[in-house]
Protein backbone atom coordinates (compact mmCIF):
# COMPACT_ATOMS: atom_id res chain seq x y z
CA UNK A 1 0.00 0.00 0.00
CA UNK A 2 1.26 3.39 -0.87
CA UNK A 3 1.43 5.83 1.86
CA UNK A 4 1.98 9.88 0.73
CA UNK A 5 4.03 12.00 3.44
CA UNK A 6 4.61 15.81 3.55
CA UNK A 7 5.51 17.04 6.68
CA UNK A 8 7.38 15.36 9.98
CA UNK A 9 6.85 11.69 7.92
CA UNK A 10 9.06 12.75 5.46
CA UNK A 11 12.31 12.18 7.69
CA UNK A 12 13.38 9.08 6.74
CA UNK A 13 14.59 8.73 10.27
CA UNK A 14 11.42 8.98 11.73
CA UNK A 15 9.50 6.85 9.20
CA UNK A 16 12.16 4.15 9.80
CA UNK A 17 11.33 4.54 14.07
CA UNK A 18 7.83 4.37 13.27
CA UNK A 19 7.15 1.98 10.46
CA UNK A 20 10.25 -0.09 9.96
CA UNK A 21 9.38 -2.28 7.51
CA UNK A 22 8.17 0.66 5.56
CA UNK A 23 10.26 1.38 1.93
CA UNK A 24 10.63 4.85 0.58
CA UNK A 25 9.93 4.75 -3.33
CA UNK A 26 9.56 8.15 -4.92
CA UNK A 27 8.76 12.03 -4.95
CA UNK A 28 5.47 13.39 -5.83
CA UNK A 29 3.00 15.78 -5.60
CA UNK A 30 -0.86 16.13 -4.45
CA UNK A 31 -2.96 18.25 -6.80
CA UNK A 32 -5.26 20.78 -5.47
CA UNK A 33 -4.20 20.62 -1.57
CA UNK A 34 -2.35 23.11 0.11
CA UNK A 35 -0.23 22.08 3.10
CA UNK A 36 -1.52 24.11 6.14
CA UNK A 37 -0.79 24.21 10.06
CA UNK A 38 -3.25 24.38 12.06
CA UNK A 39 -4.28 23.65 15.68
CA UNK A 40 -1.73 22.97 19.30
CA UNK A 41 0.13 19.99 19.34
CA UNK A 42 1.74 19.14 22.75
CA UNK A 43 4.58 17.13 21.50
CA UNK A 44 6.13 19.58 18.90
CA UNK A 45 4.95 23.32 21.19
CA UNK A 46 2.81 24.68 17.96
CA UNK A 47 0.75 24.29 15.04
CA UNK A 48 0.21 20.52 13.78
CA UNK A 49 0.78 20.11 9.61
CA UNK A 50 -2.36 19.55 7.64
CA UNK A 51 -3.93 19.86 3.92
CA UNK A 52 -6.90 20.94 2.70
CA UNK A 53 -8.35 20.86 -0.21
CA UNK A 54 -7.35 24.25 -2.44
CA UNK A 55 -8.07 24.90 -6.31
CA UNK A 56 -4.53 25.10 -8.03
CA UNK A 57 -1.61 24.37 -5.25
CA UNK A 58 -0.01 21.33 -4.63
CA UNK A 59 1.73 19.68 -1.76
CA UNK A 60 5.08 18.12 -2.08
CA UNK A 61 5.96 14.65 -0.66
CA UNK A 62 6.97 11.41 -0.83
CA UNK A 63 5.46 8.11 -0.91
CA UNK A 64 6.71 4.93 1.39
CA UNK A 65 5.84 1.23 0.52
CA UNK A 66 3.87 0.73 3.70
CA UNK A 67 2.08 -2.70 5.35
CA UNK A 68 -1.20 -2.76 7.13
CA UNK A 69 0.54 -3.10 10.90
CA UNK A 70 2.47 0.34 9.40
CA UNK A 71 -0.54 1.99 8.78
CA UNK A 72 -2.14 0.81 11.93
CA UNK A 73 0.71 2.33 13.47
CA UNK A 74 0.86 5.08 11.40
CA UNK A 75 -2.74 5.52 12.96
CA UNK A 76 -2.06 5.45 16.74
CA UNK A 77 0.62 7.99 15.62
CA UNK A 78 -1.53 10.39 14.19
CA UNK A 79 -4.30 9.89 16.52
CA UNK A 80 -6.90 8.84 13.96
CA UNK A 81 -9.60 8.84 13.67
CA UNK A 82 -9.87 11.07 16.33
CA UNK A 83 -7.52 13.66 15.41
CA UNK A 84 -6.74 12.63 11.82
CA UNK A 85 -8.42 11.43 9.58
CA UNK A 86 -6.93 9.03 6.89
CA UNK A 87 -8.02 10.02 3.12
CA UNK A 88 -7.44 8.09 -0.49
CA UNK A 89 -5.64 10.25 -2.50
CA UNK A 90 -4.00 10.39 -5.92
CA UNK A 91 -1.00 11.27 -5.90
CA UNK A 92 1.51 12.38 -8.85
CA UNK A 93 4.92 10.98 -9.09
CA UNK A 94 7.76 13.09 -11.06
CA UNK A 95 7.37 9.95 -13.79
CA UNK A 96 3.57 11.63 -13.98
CA UNK A 97 1.82 8.22 -13.93
CA UNK A 98 -0.72 9.25 -10.82
CA UNK A 99 -1.09 6.16 -7.52
CA UNK A 100 -3.49 5.95 -5.33
CA UNK A 101 -2.42 6.50 -1.89
CA UNK A 102 -3.15 6.82 1.70
CA UNK A 103 -2.62 10.22 3.70
CA UNK A 104 -3.71 11.71 6.56
CA UNK A 105 -5.20 15.41 6.80
CA UNK A 106 -6.50 16.93 10.34
CA UNK A 107 -9.98 17.10 11.26
CA UNK A 108 -10.40 20.22 12.33
CA UNK A 109 -9.23 23.02 10.61
CA UNK A 110 -10.49 25.94 11.68
CA UNK A 111 -7.42 27.51 13.29
CA UNK A 112 -4.09 27.86 11.12
CA UNK A 113 -1.42 28.22 13.61
CA UNK A 114 2.76 28.25 13.56
CA UNK A 115 4.14 25.40 13.51
CA UNK A 116 7.58 25.20 15.84
CA UNK A 117 11.12 25.74 15.12
CA UNK A 118 11.50 22.03 16.32
CA UNK A 119 9.17 20.62 13.82
CA UNK A 120 9.86 22.84 11.11
CA UNK A 121 13.32 21.36 11.31
CA UNK A 122 11.92 18.06 11.26
CA UNK A 123 9.95 18.32 8.02
CA UNK A 124 13.03 20.12 6.17
CA UNK A 125 15.41 17.52 7.28
CA UNK A 126 12.64 15.72 5.60
CA UNK A 127 12.60 17.69 2.36
CA UNK A 128 16.84 17.22 2.49
CA UNK A 129 16.08 13.34 2.77
CA UNK A 130 13.97 13.83 -0.50
CA UNK A 131 16.02 16.47 -2.15
CA UNK A 132 13.23 18.35 -2.65
CA UNK A 133 13.36 21.88 -3.25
Amino acid sequence: MYYFAYASNLSRKQMTERCPDSKPLFRAVLPNYKLIFTGWSRQWRGGYASIKPFQGEKVVGSVYDVSEQCLQRLDRYENAPAVYSRLNVLVIPEDGEAVKAVTYAKREQSEETSPSREYLATIQQGYKDWEIT
